[in-house]
């Protein structure tokens, strides 16, 4: 059932790339075939580390160069991921056998790495670097074989469970010394494709593994030929890597294939099944009890307090005993009253709405498979434009609900919707752009990307924003249902527990359970260079958690409301957003206990990003919570009858 659950949405997708005959093939995800002795590429990608957070270009250490080194025409979302796609000088023809080829092979003479080049070979394999190389757009992995006691508990004999991480490690570490991985052993895997007799066979790749090697120079036999024998046995050396003096090494690398029954819509497979889905049920299943046992607590509110209440305050023979009374009914003639800041809490609900119809499309449209990894840089891509594009959705809600709050100077509302979320995210990743900048990162966006990103906002978001802001300010406004005096009335002491920080703890703590386990694997994907896939899982969260948000908030406005305290604009949209704050603490628990990170730059990207990505969850929830109190509190206004 788990299985059905995850493959259907790319099964579909896929289901007419394996059809013969007349084929729809879906744009960056058609088959490749090769035929025998065909070349297969061998491209970089970048390297990276779960430590650093720095990606780098994989020409920023000294490997061998091909010829001519061509870089990848690559879209919005490669370029801000840090992937820099290249050419290698990696010789691979399908199907065919290599034993040992050797690298920057210059009459027969090895790799002299100089002073400076071995210190960053060496600061790099200390800092834990991945190499990332792809073969007909699937990406490397390395097979980690684990051994465990079997179910008897029976040591002697013990399970084989075979594991992928993704790359390969730059090198090791060992007793103060330091080895670099100069010998990589390739292992594809292709699918030979049913053809007729008197045709061709052709072939696809369907996986890409690597076993990284280190071999000492002496240990390694070449030729002038370019070839080379490796040694037998374990009895050979690995290749050190002094960094207070110059290194002599050979790159070399050995290219081994075998047939599988794996089809080419299915290779995918054995990448994306890299962590444990029964974990992913879990979520799904306690998130499902969180918002039963929120919806229990609703209904009772409803169902028991406030029928009896509009029963009560509906009589008319005791209207004057109920009007003594306290209650919710108490405050009609303020509870529209427009809040302080009307432009900024307008502008900030607009840019909820962008976030909330953006977030809500590119999930949808990933978990039909069509922003899958196969995709690079895909989603990033779509966000981003889909972003962009939501303004005139996002101008269209503030619009009208500044003219309900009683404003009057639309132009400058719209202004500050369509700049002040925008303007405080491109603010922070400037900041932080330049401190990549200094690393000499490929995650630094370049220039002219950043130039581009600016004419997006000034030239695609901005004006739909006014667009949208215009038609929503000269529509009619939202229908209160009760008048509002002219006096305010005056708002009792309140309780301590009604305090505005203890209503955030109050509120978060639900919505947050929804959603914290699948955050985990949100945050391995970003910060551990994981695969994130299970989008079917990610959109039911996704409907958990407008759910749970909704809820609580209704429950914490009626309260408000019960204690005769009718400030509950600006309080109900940070109430409602107060999961963001617990997002913001494992954030750090996360940081602290999953991750190796001590030098300064990391962890202010990482704090940096993370600020980022908590200030667009609170928007996004604190939206969410703010219309369904609104829808609530006009519902329970229009069911009395007012004097």
């Amino acid at each position: 059932m788990a299985a059905a659950m995850i493959w259907w949405p790319r099964s579909l997708l896929l289901l007419c790339l394996t059809c013969k005959g007349s084929t729809f093939y879906v744009p960056g995800v058609a088959p490749i075939n090769f035929h025998q002795n065909d070349p297969v590429e061998i491209k970089a990608v970048k390297l990276t580390s779960s430590r650093t957070q720095l990606p780098y270009e994989y020409y920023s250490l000294p490997f061998c160069q091909p010829g001519k080194i061509t870089y990848k025409a690559e879209n919005l979302g490669e370029v801000l991921r840090g992937d820099r796609i290249v050419n290698t000088p990696f010789q691979v023809l399908m199907n065919s056998e290599k034993k040992c080829e050797v690298l920057c092979n210059q009459s027969n003479k090895p790799v002299t790495l100089t002073v400076e080049q071995s210190r960053l070979v060496a600061e790099r394999i200390t800092e834990e670097y991945y190499v990332h190389l792809i073969a007909d757009n699937l990406p490397v992995a390395t097979r980690l074989e684990l051994y465990s006691s079997n179910r008897d508990g029976d040591d002697k004999k013990k399970e084989k469970d075979v594991q992928f991480e993704h790359g390969y490690r730059l090198g090791f570490t060992d007793v103060n010394k330091i080895y670099l991985h100069n010998h990589l052993s390739f292992i594809l895997y292709y699918h030979r494709e049913d053809m007729e007799e008197d045709q061709e066979h052709t072939y696809r790749v369907v996986r890409f593994e690597v076993i990284p090697q280190s071999i000492r120079l002496e240990d390694l036999k070449t030729d002038e030929k370019s070839s080379c024998t490796l040694p037998e046995g374990t009895n050979s050396l690995p290749q050190e890597i002094d960094p207070t003096k110059e290194n002599q090494l050979y790159f070399t690398y050995s290219v081994h294939w075998e047939e599988s029954d794996i089809k080419w819509a299915s290779r995918w497979d054995t990448y994306l099944t890299m962590s444990d889905v029964q974990i992913h049920w879990f979520s799904i299943i306690n998130s499902v009890v969180v918002v039963f046992f929120l919806s229990g607590i609703l209904s009772m509110i409803i169902i028991r307090t406030l029928r009896k209440d509009i029963a009560n305050y509906n009589k008319e023979d005791d209207i004057e005993d109920t009007m003594e009374e306290s209650g919710w009914k108490l405050v009609h003639g303020d509870v529209f009253r427009p809040p302080q800041y009307p432009m900024i809490l307008s502008s900030l609900l607009g840019s909820g709405i962008q976030l909330f119809c953006m977030i809500l499309i590119v999930i949808f449209v990933a978990m039909l498979g069509m922003l899958s990894p196969s995709s690079r840089g895909a989603l990033m891509t779509t966000a981003c434009f889909l972003f962009m594009f939501m303004g005139v959705f996002g101008g269209f809600s503030a619009g009208r609900l500044y003219r309900t709050l009683k404003g009057h100077r639309w132009k400058k509302g719209a202004f500050c919707t369509a700049t002040l979320y925008p303007g405080v995210v491109f603010g922070i990743c400037f900041v932080l752009n330049c401190f990549i900048w200094g690393k000499h990162s490929s995650g630094a966006v370049p220039f002219p990307t950043m130039v581009a990103l600016l004419c997006m906002w000034f030239g695609i978001s901005l004006p739909l924003v006014y667009l949208g802001y215009y038609f929503g300010f000269r529509k009619q406004p939202y229908d209160n249902p009760v008048r509002t005096n002219q006096i305010p009335r005056q708002i009792p002491e309140q309780r301590w527990y009604m305090n505005r920080f203890v209503g955030i703890l109050m509120a978060g703590i639900l919505p947050f359970g929804a959603m914290f386990i699948e955050l985990f694997f949100i945050f391995s994907a970003i910060w551990e260079n994981q695969f994130y896939y299970l989008f079917g899982f990610l959109f039911l969260v996704f409907i958990i958690l407008v759910v749970s948000c909704s809820q609580i908030s209704i429950v914490m406005v009626y309260f408000q409301l019960c204690a005769e305290d009718y400030r509950w604009w600006w309080r109900n949209f940070l109430v409602s957003g107060g999961s963001a704050f617990y997002v913001l603490v494992y954030a750090i628990f996360y940081f602290v206990n999953k991750l190796d990170i001590v030098e300064f730059i990391p962890s202010l990207l990482y704090f940096g990003y993370t600020t980022l990505m908590v200030l667009s969850f609170w928007l996004l929830t604190g939206t969410i919570g703010f219309y369904a109190a609104y829808m609530f509190v006009r519902k329970i206004y229009a069911a009395v009858k007012i004097d």
